[in-house]
């Protein structure tokens, strides 16, 4: 669901950064004003799960894969508004250090995983929590369900974006700037993974990671005190980086993040002008590869990296928020 650059138009990335700044900039003024300091760096942990659980690739028939994101997990945890900030901060890590994700497409991306996914997953949460309140663990269902609403609507979303592409962008001759798949092809493409295989994993990530933060920290669930973030919950996080290359054995290439090679694999007859000549951005570490390092461990150390720049962004904001409490 990573939308790379040059798949949409520069008017199309424009209109959805447009649309996101004011999404960022409530939830820091809710988050600055609602969130306890000692809360804050909670948010990156919760963005270091959502890193992780996109690092996990599952492939489905016809050679394409998707992964879980995990903004519905934030979401119950945390709120919306957290979970905002927190999958915008592990799509930034993902985009501006491991290429994963365009610079320019940014703001679509995070209006697709960062806002629509974590509130339809939130609402869907509390609208089925009080439902299955009289179960024992019944938030963690709903948690679950939840999640797999969020990331259908943020697929659906994605897939629009993808298909009004052709609509409204093309040359002289008639043929896509940009994406070249209209929403006949588009919808389907994204929506019958997620509904499915993707739509589970993001289920079973979410129901997981949800049910167990709530067994060795349920003060972090119930919100009956402010726990610091438990040992275990660490410990979960780092088997999670060991496990990542699991990430590797799904071939293929997500639909809607093939390069021009690909695309023009598919017979449509042309390569999109906006794809062969668009923005190039070389990230610092590509495709979580690096150099001299055999594929498994270097997805072991950008886990890592990813993870760590979360934790520690979130813990600069906290002490940034403890000093202007302190200063006020």
């Amino acid at each position: 669901m990573h939308i790379p650059d040059n798949y949409l138009s520069p008017q199309t990335c424009g209109v959805m950064t447009a649309a996101m700044i004011p999404v960022w900039a409530i939830s820091v003024k809710k988050i600055a004003k609602e969130m306890p300091k000692e809360d804050v760096p909670k948010m990156g942990v919760g963005a270091a799960f959502s890193f992780l659980g996109m690092m996990f690739n599952i492939p489905i028939p016809g050679g394409t894969t998707g992964h879980a994101v995990g903004g519905t997990l934030i979401s119950s945890v945390l709120g919306p508004y957290a979970a905002c900030l927190s999958v915008s901060v592990a799509l930034l890590l993902q985009a501006l250090i491991f290429g994963d994700g365009g610079i320019l497409a940014f703001g679509a991306n995070c209006f697709n995983m960062a806002f629509v996914l974590p509130f339809v997953g939130f609402f869907m949460f509390n609208l089925l929590k009080k439902g299955l309140k009289k179960y024992k663990n019944g938030d963690v269902i709903a948690a679950g369900i939840g999640s797999y609403f969020g990331l259908n609507a943020a697929a659906l979303m994605a897939a629009i974006e993808f298909g009004i592409q052709p609509l409204l962008f093309t040359d002289a001759s008639g043929n896509a700037l940009y994406c070249p798949y209209g929403l006949s092809i588009s919808i389907p493409a994204m929506m019958i993974g997620h509904l499915t295989i993707f739509g589970l994993a993001e289920i079973v990530y979410t129901s997981l990671v949800y049910g167990f933060i709530k067994q060795v920290s349920p003060a972090t669930i119930d919100g009956s005190k402010k726990p610091k973030t438990s040992k275990a919950i660490i410990a979960f996080l780092g088997a999670l980086i060991v496990l990542t290359p699991l990430g590797l054995l799904a071939e293929g290439t997500a639909w809607g993040e093939w390069g021009t090679d690909e695309i023009a694999a598919t017979g449509i007859g042309y390569t999109p002008k906006g794809m062969l000549h668009g923005f190039s951005f070389d990230a610092l570490i590509p495709d979580y590869s690096i150099e001299a390092l055999p594929g498994w461990f270097a997805y072991i150390i950008s886990a890592i990296i990813g993870v760590a720049l979360a934790v520690i962004l979130f813990r600069i904001a906290s002490a940034m928020k403890k000093s202007r409490e302190a200063s006020a």
